[in-house]
């Protein structure tokens, strides 16, 4: 069984990823000049927000502080490549979608571990299902785009 020092640690960590994802979201809004994705990466920014609210007030009811509402160095390095590549690439859009997936992926790989260990995240094991599907529906809605634009 994990202290509750360490499960604070996790879930500050999947609060980075989720923080990393509002950020990534919105600044995808911003790189993007179709209207669809603009909304699209605007609601999900907004989930995310929502989610890290969330989390938030999970930590601080486990004992732990919440200093950081940003994502992590790595969230930031991974919206500056964003960029890079945007800058680079003929076709911006599928370029943004693709790193939308990268991020989500990793976001779904730590809720799925968290999950996992049922135990220790007993308490919040319903708050983290709740998340994780709304991380699968943003993936499928980025899905269902990057298909659209092969047509």
């Amino acid at each position: 069984m994990k202290s509750n020092r360490q499960i604070v640690n996790e879930l500050k960590e999947l609060l980075e990823l989720v923080n990393d994802g509002k950020e990534g979201f919105e600044t995808s809004s911003e790189a993007t000049d179709k209207i669809e994705l603009k909304g699209l990466f605007l609601r999900f920014s907004a989930q995310r927000a929502l989610y890290a609210s969330e989390l938030k007030d999970h930590i601080e009811k486990h004992g732990g502080k919440v200093t950081n509402d940003k994502g992590d160095l790595l969230g930031a390095l991974h919206r500056t490549w964003i960029d890079i590549k945007q800058a680079l690439s003929s076709n911006e859009d599928k370029v943004i979608l693709n790193a939308v997936i990268a991020g989500e992926k990793v976001a779904l790989d730590k809720y799925n571990r968290l999950i996992a260990d049922f135990g220790d995240h007993a308490d919040h094991i319903q708050l983290l299902r709740t998340q994780r599907d709304g991380v699968v529906g943003a993936m499928e809605a980025v899905y269902e785009m990057m298909s659209r634009k092969k047509d």
